[in-house]
């Protein structure tokens, strides 16, 4: 048989045909069936988590590539999420994706691969953090001496709270203000950087007081029991905490990254609930030797100015000794007075009879025949001015008497037909103006309407967005876009980017192809 001959037996055209539904089924249940419930090992690859809650990631070797997805209430029960470069082992079905022509593996459960992987993602958000600055002790803050208010953060069952309040209660009465939160699985770590939020959110001076000092505490358990504290939402509520915060996570042995970024860390709740209240006892003893020496203090004090006065009134000198230079100097003064007011009266009494004499009876009686004078005077010519103005108002009244009611009924008249031609003509003019600018404002709004992007949907075009909003213009850019938007001109289509597309060159493309994907 030659090479380019053709298979001997059935004929291509006895071949039975499927549809694509029906062959995507036959795989879908033959890989079904051989694959149930598989566990795989493997490192996370990309992580993408949609609006509507369900996880799409990667599982990857250094051969091969696996798509995961997780639907939303198997999203709920991970007590670990996965994250990029995270090695763990997922538990599910292998299934496929019919659309898109793919396999994947739907994840019910995921585990780290081992306590090494773990450690090794957290020693990785310790550096990275770290490098943020919010682990630098410069911008901690020091513990209020004696607060008023302490806020507590932890599960309101167990006995941590039990042991923390026991103990404040011993040591000093404060108000305690409890924010219950979940300290374990995937509520954990939201609920706690809530908590801590909330708690810097209250007002000062409000109804519900604020706290002046802050505990997050927690018993001990499993690095996966105490992983909610080691979340990068939790470390950043607690660097960005006004109010002063004491980390009490686990027992001594047990270190979370909240205890990097808090003000103060305690071993122990119990150790944090000390720390955070001095003993009353003690204050009270601290107090009473205060005071003690206060009052001794006080004491020799005043003993000592007692004696300082004492030694300095003897230095001082007598009261005569020192009154009597100023007696002696009244003494003189009170015998210079009376000769003073004597001489000060004579001397006034010349000065009287020197302006008395140049008063004489004639010189006043001159002076008023003067101004009498002037006042005549002053009346003669008023009189005449008075009379002139009479005469002049009498010949404007004459004027006055010369009009008449008709001519200026025909002026009014004449006025009142030259103001109505103007309103007439004023009117035209508006409504032809606004007819005008109608016609153009029709124009410019169908200019608009071909000229909008509706119009070109409405030829058989379609805009792509990204998630954000943004245009998408370009393959390469839809390729790296995790949901995109498609807008028609009847409605949006949400449409999940797959891998990568291959760029078409526009060229290549027919006039009525337009396609985007």
């Amino acid at each position: 048989m030659d090479l380019i001959d053709e298979p001997q037996g059935e004929m291509p055209g006895n071949t039975p045909e499927f549809t694509v539904s029906d062959l995507s089924g036959a795989v879908k249940r033959t890989l079904e069936g051989e694959f149930g419930r598989v566990r795989v090992r493997g490192e996370v690859g990309r992580v993408v988590i949609a609006r509507t809650g369900h996880m799409y990631f990667d599982l990857k070797d250094d051969r091969a590539v696996i798509a995961g997805v997780s639907w939303k209430g198997q999203v709920a029960r991970m007590t670990v999420r996965p994250e990029e470069g995270m090695e763990v082992i997922a538990t599910g079905r292998l299934t496929t994706f019919a659309p898109q022509s793919k396999y994947q593996l739907q994840v019910e459960s995921i585990e780290p691969a081992g306590a090494g992987a773990l450690m090794a993602m957290l020693d990785a958000r310790r550096k990275a953090l770290a490098a943020e600055g919010l682990f630098d002790a410069a911008r901690k803050r020091r513990l209020p001496y004696l607060p008023r208010v302490v806020g507590v953060v932890t599960s309101p069952q167990g006995a941590v709270i039990r042991d923390i309040l026991h103990r404040l209660r011993d040591r000093f009465g404060v108000h305690v203000l409890v924010w219950p939160v979940a300290v374990q699985g995937q509520a954990c770590a939201p609920q706690v950087a809530r908590a801590i939020e909330g708690f810097n959110a209250l007002p000062k001076g409000g109804p519900i007081p604020r706290p002046d000092v802050l505990i997050v505490a927690r018993g001990g358990g499993s690095i996966e029991d105490l992983w909610g504290f080691n979340e990068e939402i939790v470390v950043r509520a607690a660097a960005a905490s006004e109010i002063p915060l004491i980390s009490a996570v686990g027992h001594e042995t047990d270190t979370t990254l909240i205890d990097h970024a808090s003000d103060q860390r305690a071993p122990t709740p119990t150790a944090a609930a000390e720390i955070a209240v001095p003993v009353h006892a003690d204050l009270v003893a601290h107090l009473s030797n205060l005071n003690a020496r206060l009052v001794r203090g006080g004491a020799q004090s005043v003993a000592l100015r007692r004696q300082r006065l004492r030694d300095l009134g003897r230095a001082l000198p007598r009261p005569e000794a020192l009154l009597a230079p100023a007696l002696q100097r009244f003494d003189q003064w009170a015998e210079r007075v009376p000769g003073s007011l004597r001489a000060a009266l004579q001397s006034k009494r010349q000065d009287l009879r020197g302006t008395a004499a140049g008063l004489r009876p004639t010189a006043l009686v001159a002076q008023i025949d003067r101004g009498r004078d002037r006042l005549v005077a002053q009346a003669t010519r008023a009189d005449r001015a008075l009379l002139a103005r009479q005469d002049g108002c009498a010949a404007q009244l004459g004027r006055a008497a010369r009009l008449r009611p008709e001519v200026l009924l025909t002026q009014i008249a004449g006025g009142r037909e030259r103001l109505h031609t103007q309103a007439t003509r004023a009117d035209r003019a508006a409504t032809a103006r606004l007819e005008a600018l109608g016609t153009r404002l029709s124009s410019l709004e169908r200019l608009r309407q071909s000229l909008g992007y509706p119009a070109t949907l409405q030829r058989g075009y379609a805009v792509v967005r990204e998630e954000g909003g943004g245009v998408v213009t370009s393959a390469t850019r839809a390729g790296q876009a995790g949901t995109l938007k498609v807008e028609f001109r009847d409605g949006t289509l949400d449409v999940m980017a797959g891998k990568r597309p291959k760029p078409v060159k526009a060229s290549t493309l027919k006039p009525d192809q337009g396609s985007l994907f």
